[in-house]
Protein backbone atom coordinates (compact mmCIF):
# COMPACT_ATOMS: atom_id res chain seq x y z
CA UNK A 1 0.00 0.00 0.00
CA UNK A 2 2.86 2.72 0.86
CA UNK A 3 4.72 1.92 -2.06
CA UNK A 4 1.74 2.39 -4.00
CA UNK A 5 0.51 5.31 -2.87
CA UNK A 6 4.26 6.58 -2.78
CA UNK A 7 4.29 5.99 -6.56
CA UNK A 8 0.67 8.02 -7.21
CA UNK A 9 2.05 10.99 -4.96
CA UNK A 10 4.72 10.96 -7.83
CA UNK A 11 3.24 10.70 -10.57
CA UNK A 12 0.66 13.50 -9.58
CA UNK A 13 3.39 15.65 -8.87
CA UNK A 14 4.99 15.05 -12.09
CA UNK A 15 2.25 15.96 -13.94
CA UNK A 16 1.29 19.00 -12.06
CA UNK A 17 4.22 20.56 -13.60
CA UNK A 18 2.25 20.09 -17.15
CA UNK A 19 -0.37 22.25 -16.49
CA UNK A 20 1.57 25.45 -16.67
CA UNK A 21 1.79 24.87 -19.65
CA UNK A 22 -1.84 24.87 -20.62
CA UNK A 23 -3.82 28.15 -21.23
CA UNK A 24 -6.59 29.48 -19.94
CA UNK A 25 -8.84 28.75 -22.69
CA UNK A 26 -7.38 25.06 -22.82
CA UNK A 27 -8.46 24.92 -18.66
CA UNK A 28 -12.13 26.17 -19.55
CA UNK A 29 -12.50 24.37 -23.00
CA UNK A 30 -11.59 20.98 -20.88
CA UNK A 31 -14.01 22.40 -17.92
CA UNK A 32 -16.89 22.52 -20.59
CA UNK A 33 -16.14 18.98 -21.57
CA UNK A 34 -16.15 17.13 -18.57
CA UNK A 35 -19.57 19.67 -17.49
CA UNK A 36 -20.71 17.83 -20.92
CA UNK A 37 -19.81 14.28 -19.74
CA UNK A 38 -21.93 14.71 -16.35
CA UNK A 39 -25.19 15.30 -18.19
CA UNK A 40 -24.64 12.93 -20.51
CA UNK A 41 -24.00 10.26 -18.24
CA UNK A 42 -26.06 11.34 -15.46
CA UNK A 43 -27.54 7.81 -14.80
CA UNK A 44 -24.16 5.92 -14.72
CA UNK A 45 -23.28 8.59 -11.64
CA UNK A 46 -26.97 7.99 -10.34
CA UNK A 47 -26.16 4.49 -10.48
CA UNK A 48 -23.36 4.63 -8.71
CA UNK A 49 -24.62 6.60 -6.32
CA UNK A 50 -27.22 4.28 -5.91
CA UNK A 51 -24.82 1.62 -4.31
CA UNK A 52 -23.47 4.46 -2.15
CA UNK A 53 -27.11 4.91 -0.81
CA UNK A 54 -27.74 1.51 -0.13
CA UNK A 55 -25.35 0.93 2.47
CA UNK A 56 -26.33 4.01 4.59
CA UNK A 57 -28.91 4.42 6.40
CA UNK A 58 -31.94 7.37 5.71
CA UNK A 59 -31.89 8.96 8.83
CA UNK A 60 -28.29 9.35 8.75
CA UNK A 61 -27.48 13.29 8.63
CA UNK A 62 -25.37 12.44 6.15
CA UNK A 63 -27.60 10.65 3.60
CA UNK A 64 -29.09 14.43 1.93
CA UNK A 65 -25.09 15.41 1.48
CA UNK A 66 -24.35 11.62 -0.27
CA UNK A 67 -27.47 11.61 -2.40
CA UNK A 68 -26.96 13.05 -6.07
CA UNK A 69 -29.91 13.73 -8.35
CA UNK A 70 -30.56 14.35 -12.11
CA UNK A 71 -30.76 18.38 -10.72
CA UNK A 72 -28.02 18.05 -8.38
CA UNK A 73 -25.91 17.03 -11.28
CA UNK A 74 -26.98 19.73 -13.89
CA UNK A 75 -26.15 22.34 -10.72
CA UNK A 76 -22.60 20.34 -10.64
CA UNK A 77 -22.52 20.93 -14.34
CA UNK A 78 -23.62 24.42 -14.53
CA UNK A 79 -21.31 25.26 -11.74
CA UNK A 80 -18.29 23.67 -13.68
CA UNK A 81 -19.15 26.34 -16.66
CA UNK A 82 -19.52 29.29 -14.46
CA UNK A 83 -16.09 28.37 -13.03
CA UNK A 84 -14.49 28.15 -16.45
CA UNK A 85 -16.67 31.94 -17.41
CA UNK A 86 -14.51 33.43 -14.14
CA UNK A 87 -11.31 35.40 -15.19
CA UNK A 88 -7.99 33.38 -14.92
CA UNK A 89 -6.60 33.77 -11.16
CA UNK A 90 -3.26 33.26 -12.92
CA UNK A 91 -0.29 35.52 -14.09
CA UNK A 92 -1.42 38.88 -11.93
CA UNK A 93 0.83 41.31 -11.21
CA UNK A 94 0.09 41.91 -7.13
CA UNK A 95 3.35 43.91 -6.79
CA UNK A 96 5.60 45.58 -9.10
CA UNK A 97 8.52 48.08 -8.46
CA UNK A 98 11.94 49.21 -10.31
CA UNK A 99 14.84 49.32 -7.40
CA UNK A 100 17.09 52.75 -7.57
CA UNK A 101 19.91 50.20 -9.22
CA UNK A 102 17.56 49.26 -12.08
CA UNK A 103 16.63 46.03 -10.93
CA UNK A 104 12.51 45.11 -11.84
CA UNK A 105 10.55 43.41 -9.33
CA UNK A 106 7.06 41.58 -9.92
CA UNK A 107 4.98 39.79 -7.36
CA UNK A 108 2.96 37.22 -9.77
CA UNK A 109 -0.26 34.84 -8.53
CA UNK A 110 0.56 31.52 -9.23
CA UNK A 111 -0.55 27.87 -8.19
CA UNK A 112 0.32 25.82 -5.24
CA UNK A 113 0.91 23.11 -7.24
CA UNK A 114 -0.32 19.62 -5.84
CA UNK A 115 -3.52 20.14 -3.12
CA UNK A 116 -5.05 17.31 -1.37
CA UNK A 117 -8.25 16.84 -0.09
CA UNK A 118 -10.46 14.82 1.94
CA UNK A 119 -14.09 14.91 2.16
CA UNK A 120 -16.74 12.62 3.08
CA UNK A 121 -19.96 11.50 1.68
CA UNK A 122 -19.98 14.64 -0.67
CA UNK A 123 -19.42 13.70 -3.84
CA UNK A 124 -20.04 16.53 -5.21
CA UNK A 125 -16.97 17.71 -4.14
CA UNK A 126 -14.83 15.31 -6.33
CA UNK A 127 -16.20 17.97 -9.47
CA UNK A 128 -16.22 21.16 -7.36
CA UNK A 129 -12.37 20.65 -6.52
CA UNK A 130 -11.02 19.45 -10.09
CA UNK A 131 -12.91 22.26 -11.43
CA UNK A 132 -10.91 24.72 -9.23
CA UNK A 133 -7.90 23.22 -8.86
CA UNK A 134 -7.69 23.16 -12.71
CA UNK A 135 -8.90 26.30 -13.30
CA UNK A 136 -6.03 27.94 -10.75
CA UNK A 137 -3.44 25.56 -12.42
CA UNK A 138 -3.05 22.94 -9.53
CA UNK A 139 -3.12 19.10 -9.57
CA UNK A 140 -5.31 17.45 -6.79
CA UNK A 141 -5.35 14.61 -4.90
CA UNK A 142 -8.91 13.63 -3.45
CA UNK A 143 -8.98 11.00 -0.67
CA UNK A 144 -13.04 10.49 -0.19
CA UNK A 145 -14.83 8.29 2.90
CA UNK A 146 -15.98 5.07 2.59
CA UNK A 147 -19.60 6.24 2.47
CA UNK A 148 -19.44 7.78 -0.87
CA UNK A 149 -16.34 5.68 -2.84
CA UNK A 150 -18.54 4.51 -5.57
CA UNK A 151 -20.06 7.73 -6.09
CA UNK A 152 -16.42 9.69 -6.13
CA UNK A 153 -14.63 6.70 -7.72
CA UNK A 154 -17.32 7.51 -11.20
CA UNK A 155 -16.48 10.95 -11.12
CA UNK A 156 -13.12 10.80 -10.79
CA UNK A 157 -12.94 8.27 -13.72
CA UNK A 158 -15.33 10.58 -16.01
CA UNK A 159 -12.71 13.07 -15.77
CA UNK A 160 -10.00 10.94 -16.91
CA UNK A 161 -11.63 9.92 -19.66
CA UNK A 162 -12.29 13.78 -20.78
CA UNK A 163 -8.42 14.44 -19.98
CA UNK A 164 -7.46 11.24 -21.77
CA UNK A 165 -9.27 12.40 -25.16
CA UNK A 166 -8.09 15.71 -24.63
CA UNK A 167 -4.44 14.25 -24.53
CA UNK A 168 -3.66 15.67 -21.00
CA UNK A 169 -2.20 13.84 -18.35
CA UNK A 170 -4.78 12.36 -16.13
CA UNK A 171 -2.42 12.39 -13.16
CA UNK A 172 -3.20 15.70 -12.60
CA UNK A 173 -6.51 14.22 -10.50
CA UNK A 174 -6.24 11.23 -8.43
CA UNK A 175 -8.27 9.19 -5.64
CA UNK A 176 -6.74 7.41 -3.29
CA UNK A 177 -7.64 4.10 -1.26
CA UNK A 178 -10.77 5.16 1.37
CA UNK A 179 -9.43 3.95 3.73
CA UNK A 180 -7.67 5.24 7.22
CA UNK A 181 -3.65 4.60 6.01
CA UNK A 182 -4.36 6.52 2.57
CA UNK A 183 -5.30 9.45 5.20
CA UNK A 184 -2.35 8.88 7.00
CA UNK A 185 0.00 8.85 4.67
CA UNK A 186 -1.15 11.92 2.37
CA UNK A 187 -0.85 14.08 5.61
CA UNK A 188 2.89 12.93 5.79
CA UNK A 189 3.64 13.65 1.97
CA UNK A 190 5.62 16.45 2.47
CA UNK A 191 8.08 16.13 -0.58
CA UNK A 192 4.47 16.08 -2.57
CA UNK A 193 1.56 17.41 -1.36
CA UNK A 194 1.84 21.70 -1.26
CA UNK A 195 -1.60 22.16 0.51
CA UNK A 196 -4.30 19.70 2.29
CA UNK A 197 -7.75 21.00 2.70
CA UNK A 198 -10.07 18.71 5.19
CA UNK A 199 -14.09 18.87 4.54
CA UNK A 200 -15.68 17.28 6.85
CA UNK A 201 -17.16 17.24 10.68
CA UNK A 202 -15.19 18.95 14.03
CA UNK A 203 -13.72 14.86 14.47
CA UNK A 204 -11.67 14.77 10.77
CA UNK A 205 -10.58 18.14 10.84
CA UNK A 206 -9.33 17.68 14.37
CA UNK A 207 -7.45 14.74 13.17
CA UNK A 208 -6.17 16.38 10.28
CA UNK A 209 -4.37 19.17 11.86
CA UNK A 210 -3.62 17.00 14.47
CA UNK A 211 -1.57 14.48 12.71
CA UNK A 212 -0.57 16.64 9.41
CA UNK A 213 2.87 17.37 8.40
CA UNK A 214 2.05 18.98 5.07
CA UNK A 215 0.10 22.36 5.52
CA UNK A 216 -3.37 22.36 6.64
CA UNK A 217 -6.05 24.80 5.69
CA UNK A 218 -9.56 24.14 7.92
CA UNK A 219 -12.70 24.29 6.27
CA UNK A 220 -16.14 23.11 7.32
CA UNK A 221 -17.02 22.95 10.93
CA UNK A 222 -19.72 25.19 11.99
CA UNK A 223 -21.53 25.67 14.97
CA UNK A 224 -23.65 28.25 13.76
CA UNK A 225 -25.82 31.09 15.35
CA UNK A 226 -28.18 33.81 15.07
CA UNK A 227 -28.89 35.89 17.59
CA UNK A 228 -32.61 37.59 17.91
CA UNK A 229 -31.89 41.02 19.14
CA UNK A 230 -34.14 43.01 21.61
CA UNK A 231 -34.90 45.30 18.67
CA UNK A 232 -35.53 42.04 16.44
CA UNK A 233 -38.41 42.14 13.58
CA UNK A 234 -40.06 39.29 14.25
CA UNK A 235 -41.29 38.52 10.17
CA UNK A 236 -37.80 39.22 9.42
CA UNK A 237 -36.93 36.60 12.19
CA UNK A 238 -39.19 34.03 11.13
CA UNK A 239 -37.79 33.54 7.68
CA UNK A 240 -34.03 34.50 8.61
CA UNK A 241 -34.31 31.56 11.30
CA UNK A 242 -36.66 29.22 9.44
CA UNK A 243 -34.02 29.17 6.56
CA UNK A 244 -30.87 29.09 8.25
CA UNK A 245 -32.41 25.77 10.01
CA UNK A 246 -34.36 24.10 7.66
CA UNK A 247 -33.24 24.71 3.99
CA UNK A 248 -30.38 21.89 4.05
CA UNK A 249 -29.86 20.76 7.33
CA UNK A 250 -26.73 18.54 6.49
CA UNK A 251 -25.01 21.67 5.48
CA UNK A 252 -21.95 23.20 7.53
CA UNK A 253 -23.64 26.84 7.01
CA UNK A 254 -26.95 25.14 8.50
CA UNK A 255 -28.01 27.67 11.68
CA UNK A 256 -27.59 25.37 14.74
CA UNK A 257 -28.55 27.49 17.91
CA UNK A 258 -31.19 30.42 17.91
CA UNK A 259 -30.05 32.87 20.55
CA UNK A 260 -33.31 35.28 22.04
CA UNK A 261 -33.31 38.22 23.89
CA UNK A 262 -34.62 38.05 27.04
CA UNK A 263 -37.29 40.59 26.24
CA UNK A 264 -38.53 38.74 23.17
CA UNK A 265 -39.38 35.64 24.79
CA UNK A 266 -43.09 36.41 24.41
CA UNK A 267 -42.42 36.52 20.56
CA UNK A 268 -40.61 33.02 20.69
CA UNK A 269 -43.99 30.77 20.22
CA UNK A 270 -44.52 33.16 16.44
CA UNK A 271 -40.67 33.13 15.64
CA UNK A 272 -40.59 29.24 15.73
CA UNK A 273 -43.59 28.73 14.15
CA UNK A 274 -42.18 27.41 11.16
CA UNK A 275 -40.20 25.19 12.84
CA UNK A 276 -42.96 23.45 14.31
CA UNK A 277 -44.56 22.99 11.32
CA UNK A 278 -41.01 21.63 9.58
CA UNK A 279 -40.88 19.34 12.96
CA UNK A 280 -37.49 20.85 14.15
CA UNK A 281 -36.66 18.97 17.33
CA UNK A 282 -35.66 22.57 19.88
CA UNK A 283 -32.77 21.86 22.70
CA UNK A 284 -33.54 24.38 25.24
CA UNK A 285 -32.52 26.45 28.35
CA UNK A 286 -34.91 26.55 31.00
CA UNK A 287 -36.40 30.48 30.00
CA UNK A 288 -36.81 29.51 26.56
CA UNK A 289 -38.38 26.13 27.60
CA UNK A 290 -40.89 27.87 29.58
CA UNK A 291 -41.63 30.34 26.84
CA UNK A 292 -42.12 27.62 24.25
CA UNK A 293 -44.24 25.13 26.72
CA UNK A 294 -47.82 24.33 25.54
CA UNK A 295 -46.66 26.65 22.18
CA UNK A 296 -44.67 24.29 20.76
CA UNK A 297 -44.99 19.84 20.23
CA UNK A 298 -44.14 19.04 23.22
CA UNK A 299 -42.42 15.61 21.56
CA UNK A 300 -39.87 18.24 19.48
CA UNK A 301 -39.07 19.92 23.03
CA UNK A 302 -36.79 19.14 25.07
CA UNK A 303 -34.33 21.47 28.05
CA UNK A 304 -30.32 21.18 27.31
CA UNK A 305 -28.89 18.38 29.50
CA UNK A 306 -25.22 20.05 29.60
CA UNK A 307 -23.41 22.90 28.47
CA UNK A 308 -21.17 20.92 26.38
CA UNK A 309 -24.89 20.55 24.11
CA UNK A 310 -23.98 24.20 22.91
CA UNK A 311 -21.16 22.74 21.28
CA UNK A 312 -22.84 20.26 19.05
CA UNK A 313 -23.51 20.86 15.39
CA UNK A 314 -26.81 19.28 14.19
CA UNK A 315 -26.74 18.72 10.93
CA UNK A 316 -30.37 17.34 11.56
CA UNK A 317 -33.84 19.13 12.10
CA UNK A 318 -32.48 19.75 15.51
CA UNK A 319 -30.86 23.44 16.84
CA UNK A 320 -30.05 25.06 20.72
CA UNK A 321 -32.00 27.71 22.02
CA UNK A 322 -29.85 30.39 24.46
CA UNK A 323 -31.66 32.72 25.97
CA UNK A 324 -29.91 35.84 27.24
CA UNK A 325 -30.23 39.39 28.39
CA UNK A 326 -27.99 41.35 26.62
CA UNK A 327 -26.05 41.80 23.23
CA UNK A 328 -22.70 41.45 25.49
CA UNK A 329 -23.73 37.83 26.57
CA UNK A 330 -25.15 37.07 22.69
CA UNK A 331 -21.29 37.71 21.89
CA UNK A 332 -20.04 35.79 24.38
CA UNK A 333 -22.03 32.48 23.89
CA UNK A 334 -20.78 32.60 20.32
CA UNK A 335 -17.04 33.63 21.41
CA UNK A 336 -17.17 30.45 23.73
CA UNK A 337 -19.26 27.78 21.21
CA UNK A 338 -18.75 29.45 17.93
CA UNK A 339 -16.62 27.86 15.39
CA UNK A 340 -15.83 30.66 13.73
CA UNK A 341 -17.47 29.97 10.66
CA UNK A 342 -21.15 31.97 10.37
CA UNK A 343 -22.63 33.95 12.97
CA UNK A 344 -25.85 36.01 12.35
CA UNK A 345 -27.83 38.77 14.21
CA UNK A 346 -31.61 39.87 13.40
CA UNK A 347 -31.89 43.86 14.61
CA UNK A 348 -33.34 47.12 13.35
CA UNK A 349 -30.99 48.57 15.78
CA UNK A 350 -28.04 50.01 14.05
CA UNK A 351 -25.54 50.06 16.74
CA UNK A 352 -25.96 46.90 18.06
CA UNK A 353 -25.46 45.75 14.28
CA UNK A 354 -22.53 47.56 14.18
CA UNK A 355 -21.11 46.18 17.53
CA UNK A 356 -21.83 42.21 16.34
CA UNK A 357 -20.38 42.92 13.34
CA UNK A 358 -17.32 44.58 14.94
CA UNK A 359 -17.25 41.71 17.79
CA UNK A 360 -17.72 38.78 16.52
CA UNK A 361 -15.21 36.60 15.61
CA UNK A 362 -15.88 34.60 12.35
CA UNK A 363 -15.46 34.57 8.50
CA UNK A 364 -18.75 35.49 8.07
CA UNK A 365 -21.13 38.06 10.33
CA UNK A 366 -24.38 38.46 9.37
CA UNK A 367 -27.58 41.39 9.72
CA UNK A 368 -30.94 40.47 8.94
CA UNK A 369 -30.27 37.76 6.71
CA UNK A 370 -29.73 33.84 7.46
CA UNK A 371 -26.15 31.89 7.40
CA UNK A 372 -26.98 29.86 4.34
CA UNK A 373 -25.45 32.38 2.31
CA UNK A 374 -22.32 31.49 3.31
CA UNK A 375 -21.43 29.79 -0.10
CA UNK A 376 -18.93 30.21 -2.98
CA UNK A 377 -21.63 30.31 -5.60
CA UNK A 378 -23.77 32.72 -3.69
CA UNK A 379 -21.25 34.98 -2.82
CA UNK A 380 -20.19 35.24 -6.88
CA UNK A 381 -16.72 33.16 -6.37
CA UNK A 382 -18.35 30.08 -7.96
CA UNK A 383 -17.54 27.35 -7.42
CA UNK A 384 -15.79 26.74 -3.90
CA UNK A 385 -13.21 24.33 -2.18
CA UNK A 386 -14.43 24.81 1.27
CA UNK A 387 -15.70 27.75 3.94
CA UNK A 388 -12.04 28.27 5.64
CA UNK A 389 -12.37 28.71 9.38
CA UNK A 390 -9.12 29.88 10.05
CA UNK A 391 -7.65 33.64 10.13
CA UNK A 392 -3.89 32.60 8.55
CA UNK A 393 -4.03 32.79 4.76
CA UNK A 394 -7.97 32.38 3.13
CA UNK A 395 -10.89 32.75 5.48
CA UNK A 396 -14.19 32.20 4.29
CA UNK A 397 -15.12 30.85 0.89
CA UNK A 398 -12.29 29.59 -0.71
CA UNK A 399 -12.58 30.21 -4.79
CA UNK A 400 -9.90 30.46 -7.26
CA UNK A 401 -7.83 33.53 -5.69
CA UNK A 402 -7.23 31.77 -2.61
CA UNK A 403 -6.17 28.63 -4.52
CA UNK A 404 -3.10 30.61 -5.60
CA UNK A 405 0.21 32.00 -3.94
CA UNK A 406 2.59 33.90 -5.56
CA UNK A 407 6.52 34.16 -6.76
CA UNK A 408 9.04 36.67 -7.25
CA UNK A 409 9.81 37.65 -10.67
CA UNK A 410 13.28 39.66 -10.89
CA UNK A 411 14.91 40.66 -14.02
CA UNK A 412 17.99 42.75 -14.11
CA UNK A 413 21.20 44.04 -16.41
CA UNK A 414 24.09 42.51 -14.39
CA UNK A 415 23.52 44.21 -11.23
CA UNK A 416 25.50 43.00 -8.25
CA UNK A 417 25.31 43.35 -4.18
CA UNK A 418 27.89 45.82 -3.06
CA UNK A 419 26.97 45.38 0.53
Amino acid sequence: MLMQLDQTFKCVKKASKTLGLMTDDQRNHILHLVADAIVSETSKLLEANAQDLARMDRANPLYDRLQLTETRLKDIADSMRQVAALPSPLGHTLKHQVLDNGMDLQRVSVPFGVIGVIYEARPNVTFDVFALCLKSGNACILKCGRDAVDSCRAGVELIHRVLQKEGINPDVVALLPATHEATGEMLQATDFIDLCIPRGGKRLINFVRDTAKVPVIETGAGVVHCYFDAEGDLTIGQKVIDNAKTRRVSVCNALDTLIIHANRLNDLPLLCKPLAEKQVKIHADQRAFQALQGNYPADLLTTINSSEEWHTEWLSMQMGLKTVDSIDEAIDHIDSYGSGHSESIITENKEAARKFQAMVDAACVYVNTPTSFTDGGQFGLGAEIGISTQKLGARGPMALEEMTTYKWLIEGRGQVREE
